[in-house]
């Protein structure tokens, strides 16, 4: 399957379109797990997705799950679904790593609240995904399940790859700056990065511009699994949750687009420029009117105001982990990565008045965000810079790669607006998958999951 990636014909697994055979007593559950395993047995040992799988425990979990179907009594439309759950959220019946040494053999015994929330729905955890060292740039084992020798994005690069790779219909990943986007779009995933605050975080709180959110491969596996979180746990404290039906919402046409081409573009590849250009005449084909920073002086505006997000995402983020990072290298330090400890030395010459006027500069930007309002449905991104790129590991005696799970650079803009991203799997670019995403503005995650919708049956996909 390396490099062989082809948005047309390819098709992750997805779990909706099973449970009509559940009611019906054709398929069951449990055989669905058994699929997903099989797979995870092939495939696993060069992907890497997943730091355990709990296979125990999810038959268990599938089991009582086929009981409730044959019964005619399943908990929600997710009830058997095989997920698995980045290793930064806390599992009762697993150890939570968060691939970091550090943490080797951490067991809190507890569930995060989106993963109480998904087993009191029915779901079936079966294990938990690698994801970069605390969240943050080191990589773990991971690869890209188009081609092995490239990144398959992060920090939820497990959650990504294991979707990509036809493990499981859906994940649990996270993001501060572009870690459920960036992944899900180089591995050819749908993903939702919630409105901030839409999903519970649980104990995943400690950063402003933290959120969970949903890898799947499907808009309704993406859209109902994040529903049922919020059903059953809400939102943040404090934050409303993700707002909408608890179905999947109506594919809507966007009148007008907002085409962004913020910091980033003018290092954009040739064939992935193309083969966005020809996603954009599709869209006008299909009667869309796109907009751009010509067409109006708020556009520019909001241009200029996320021109540093890459930036700014880093330094607020680091300013904001860097008490529990310096009592974990205090304790641990040798149990750290160098590129861990690269990032807390940055945070720690920043001063308050530093991270002060990042969150003017945050908070400006939202407000420029919010006049763009009356002058289109949502905004229009690619949702990386190209491909995956290859990642040959950390050489001894050489600088540490900087970004070595991609750069987070079209992904930004949506975190430090708190705004809702999806990214669809739109292009082939080389053989690899690269996404396209709708920006819209806070509370509108099931308006842009309508527009997403909408625009993958009248848009066909591009290959370059």
């Amino acid at each position: 399957m390396s490099g062989s990636y082809d948005p047309r014909t390819f098709q992750a697994p997805t779990f909706h379109d099973a449970t009509p055979a559940f009611a019906a007593g054709s398929d069951t559950p449990r055989a669905y797990l058994e699929r997903c395993l099989a797979v995870i047995a092939q495939r696993e040992p060069v992907v890497q997705a997943f730091t355990i799988v709990n296979q125990d425990g999810a038959r268990a979990a599938a089991d009582e799950s086929t009981r409730r179907w044959a019964a005619g009594r399943p908990l929600s439309p997710i009830d058997g679904m095989p997920i698995g759950i980045k290793d930064l959220l806390e599992t009762k019946d697993m150890p939570t790593e968060m691939g970091c040494e550090a943490y080797r053999g951490n067991f809190p015994r507890r569930d995060n609240a989106a993963v109480s929330a998904l087993r009191r729905a029915g779901a079936v955890v079966m294990g938990k995904t690698v994801t970069a060292e605390l969240g943050g740039a080191h990589p773990g084992a991971t690869t890209n399940p188009f081609d092995p020798a490239r990144t398959p994005g992060g920090s939820s690069s497990g959650s990504a790859a294991a979707v990509g790779a036809g493990m499981v219909p859906a994940t649990v990943g996270s993001q501060v700056g572009g870690s459920i986007i960036r992944p899900a779009a180089f591995c050819g995933n749908y993903a939702l990065k919630p409105t901030q605050g839409g999903i519970n975080r649980g104990e995943r709180q400690t950063t402003s511009m933290s959120t969970h959110g949903i890898h799947a491969g499907s808009i309704e596996d993406v859209w109902v699994t994040s529903m049922e979180i919020v059903r059953h746990a809400g939102g943040d404290p404090g934050r409303r949750g993700l707002m909408g039906p608890y179905t999947t919402p109506g594919a809507v046409k966007p009148g007008r687009l907002i085409v962004l081409e913020t910091e980033g573009w003018p290092d954009v590849d040739d064939p992935t420029r193309g083969a966005f250009a020809a996603v954009l005449e599709g869209l006008e084909k299909a009667g869309v009117t796109l907009l751009r920073r010509g067409d109006h002086a708020w556009i520019e505006a909001l241009e200029r105001a996320v021109a540093n997000g890459r930036s700014l995402c880093g330094g607020i983020t680091a300013w904001e982990n860097h008490w529990g990072h310096r009592n974990l290298v205090d304790v641990a330090g040798d149990k750290v990565s160098a590129r861990a400890r690269a990032t807390l030395e940055k945070a720690e010459a920043m001063t308050l008045d530093d991270y002060r006027t990042l969150l003017a500069d945050r908070d400006a930007a939202q407000q420029r965000h919010a006049t763009l309002a009356p002058l289109a449905d949502a905004c229009i991104m690619l949702s990386c810079p190209g491909p995956a790129p290859l990642w040959p590991g950390d050489r001894p005696g050489q600088p540490l790669a900087p970004r070595p799970t991609g750069d987070f650079v079209f992904n930004a803009p949506s975190s430090m607006l708190f705004a809702p991203a999806f990214t669809m799997p739109l292009m082939g670019v080389g053989g690899m998958p690269v996404g396209v995403q709708l920006m819209g503005q806070q509370h509108e995650d099931a308006r842009i999951t309508a527009m997403a919708r909408w625009v993958m049956g009248a848009v066909a996909p591009v290959v370059a």
